[in-house]
């Protein structure tokens, strides 16, 4: 059974950087399809970017050009470079993943999900 386990949480200062990993357990293989979301106290799951197995990305506006998503298939951990963090960045993110061959910014595509990590941006 594919599990997915988030590690690099924490706090930070606005203009702050932090990288978030997500290593894949109980599969021979790097899903298709892998991202992270975020939720805000109070707010929706919102998609925050995403990779396919041959390396295409998409990013959601509110972090384009400040986050990275990237990915090791080799060791099957996930990754999410964030910088230039603002207080609004603060949220529990969520790695993700499914083995449909079609990505999506909506969580409703991926039946797979980590426990979280808590980002805190200060101001």
């Amino acid at each position: 059974q594919l599990q997915l386990v988030e590690s690099g949480g924490g706090s930070v200062q606005a203009g702050g950087s932090l990288r978030l990993s997500c290593a894949v357990s109980g599969s021979t293989y790097a899903p298709w399809c892998m991202g992270w979301f975020r939720q805000a106290p109070g707010k929706e799951r919102e998609g925050v970017a995403y990779i396919t197995n041959t390396g295409t990305t998409r990013y959601a506006d509110s972090v384009k050009g400040r986050f990275t998503i990237s990915r090791d298939n080799a060791k099957k951990t996930l990754y999410l470079q964030m910088s230039s963090l603002k207080p609004e960045d603060t949220a529990m993110y969520y790695c993700a993943a499914t083995e449909t061959p079609v990505c999506t910014m909506l969580f409703s595509g991926y039946n797979k999900w980590g426990q979280g990590a808590q980002v805190t941006v200060s101001s």
